[in-house]
């Protein structure tokens, strides 16, 4: 019985649950949807890799970096129908509702950001988020290739 506990250790101080990877993929193709620093090649990528095209040709050995200064997603629990978001690059920033609100908003929450709220709106927001997305491991489909860094916003 020891033994069993002792090999569930590690478990417990995992930063990060098996799936990061993919929550990761998700978040820096929806916020690098939208930053003026990504070609529109490498937008079509991460296009892609969303719609579970990992092979998807790319130019061998370039990683793409997703960089936001801040993302903030809002849903209401008054108005149901109700998602936006917010993304500021620095030098641009991008505000959207409806679906891809929502589809990121949920991005967020598969990433583990702790949600706040007040008066009928649920927040999750991020600051300094810098995602790195290696297309040639993502390519060998052996669950790595994606990893995004941020503070969640406070």
């Amino acid at each position: 019985m020891k033994l069993i506990a002792l090999a569930a250790l590690p478990l417990l101080f995992a930063t990060q649950p098996a799936f990061a990877d993919n929550g990761d993929l998700s978040l820096a193709a929806l916020a690098g949807a939208h930053s003026p620093d990504l070609t529109r090649a490498q937008k079509k990528l991460l296009e892609k890799y969303l719609e579970s095209k990992a092979r998807a040709p790319h130019p061998s050995g370039k990683k793409i970096i997703v960089r936001a200064k801040a993302v903030t997603c809002r849903i209401s629990d008054v108005d149901i129908t109700y998602h936006s978001c917010d993304l500021d690059f620095g030098t641009k920033r991008v505000s959207f509702e409806g679906r891809k609100a929502h589809e990121l908003y949920a991005t967020l929450v598969e990433n583990d950001v702790p949600s706040d709220g007040a008066a009928g709106s649920i927040y999750e927001a991020v600051t300094d988020l810098v995602c790195t997305i290696d297309p040639d491991e993502v390519k060998g489909e052996g669950g790595g290739g994606a990893s995004c860094n941020f503070n969640p916003a406070k």
